[in-house]
């Protein structure tokens, strides 16, 4: 098992967790930095941005789980602060990031389109990322699996993955390696698309199909009666992406479009 402690700074201890979530965070503010500069928006705007954005998004992410989770907190409600534990659902903090990015755009009367379109290959990349430190604090992973399944993984992943005398499916893996895919599909994609909005509508359905699927052999899946809740919400957000394609691209055959790269 890895030590989930990085390093220790005095009496303050550093977890992985936080490590590879900062990591996360810095490379997509670069990636989203460099692609403002070349759609000409002002970059400072996305540093700006972020230091509503991140601050929100975690609030969102822990807000969400810990909804959905009352009953472990319910006994000690400031548990429910430790983050570093893990415990962060990804729809609480794509809502939280989302509500503090259209205050900013609003406020300093930026296109949410392009912005949405800059920030979302960013987002896709950092959440491949970030499902490394559920690697290291052992969850979000699937099933129970064979040693015999679990021999095609590389020794640090299958090691990790023995959790109380049981092997489990690398969960964390698979949709890392999805969002990955995502990630690439929208850099690239990013000069052909027909409309201002397009990449972040192609980034929900994408991101939503890979953990529509990844979420059903999860053994931690916030529930709703019988629902697995990142399952509904997968769902609708396919729904609204498609939606909003549809919409966009009408709207731009009428309007006419101009590519920004």
């Amino acid at each position: 098992m890895i030590d989930p402690i990085a390093l220790t700074i005095g009496p303050l201890p550093v977890r992985w967790y936080g490590v590879i979530m900062a990591t996360a965070f810095l490379i997509g503010i670069a990636l989203a930095f460099r692609r403002a500069e070349r759609n000409h928006i002002d970059p400072n705007h996305i540093l700006n941005m972020v230091t509503l954005i991140i601050p929100a998004a975690i609030i969102g992410a822990r807000l969400y789980y810990v909804i959905f989770t009352w009953d472990a907190y319910r006994g000690d409600p400031l548990s429910a602060l430790a983050i570093w534990h893990g415990g962060l659902a990804i729809h609480g903090g794509i809502l939280g990031g989302l509500l503090a990015g259209l205050f900013y755009v609003r406020r300093y009367r930026i296109s949410p389109w392009i912005t949405a379109d800059i920030v979302a290959p960013s987002l896709i990349l950092g959440q491949a990322i970030g499902r490394w430190g559920n690697f290291i604090n052992q969850e979000a992973h699937g099933g129970p699996v064979t040693e015999q399944f679990i021999n095609r993984f590389p020794d640090f992943i299958k090691n990790q993955m023995y959790i109380d005398g049981q092997y489990y499916h690398p969960a964390f893996l698979y949709e890392s390696i999805w969002n990955l895919g995502v990630f690439l599909f929208l850099y690239l994609y990013w000069p052909r698309k027909k409309a201002e909005g397009e990449v972040a509508f192609l980034y929900l359905i994408l991101y939503s199909a890979g953990r529509f699927f990844v979420e059903s052999i999860r053994t931690d899946s916030l529930m709703l009666g019988p629902f697995r809740v990142a399952q509904l919400v997968s769902l609708l957000l396919i729904l609204i992406g498609i939606t909003g394609i549809v919409v966009l691209r009408r709207r731009n055959n009428t309007l006419g479009f101009s590519r920004r790269r």
